[in-house]
């Protein structure tokens, strides 16, 4: 079902990246987790396969991905607003 409101028909799969800096141990093993913890509270079914990360050539920043299935836009909404209030969030796309 279309919204009126974005070009995206629901249900659909859909991909967040967050970036941020990783954990002080550079692992970032912290942050994907945080990344994951973010979006699983708004996704009744998140596979951890669908998670891929990506540190920056500098290994400064590390960019976590995810990919899940998109029931609505108000659940995209509330998704991208707990990526941008936790302040180790420094982008979501």
């Amino acid at each position: 079902m279309r919204s009126d409101d974005t070009l995206l028909e629901f249900p659909c799969e859909y991909h967040v990246k967050a970036m941020g800096r990783p954990d002080a141990a550079g692992s970032g093993d912290d942050f994907r987790a945080l990344v994951i913890a973010l979006v699983a509270a708004h996704v009744d079914h998140l596979d951890k396969d669908s998670v891929s990360s990506n540190p920056s050539s500098a290994g400064k920043y590390l960019a976590v991905t995810v990919r899940f299935q998109a029931e609505s836009k108000v659940q995209l909404d509330a998704i991208y607003q707990s990526l941008t209030d936790e302040p180790r969030v420094l982008v979501a796309l």
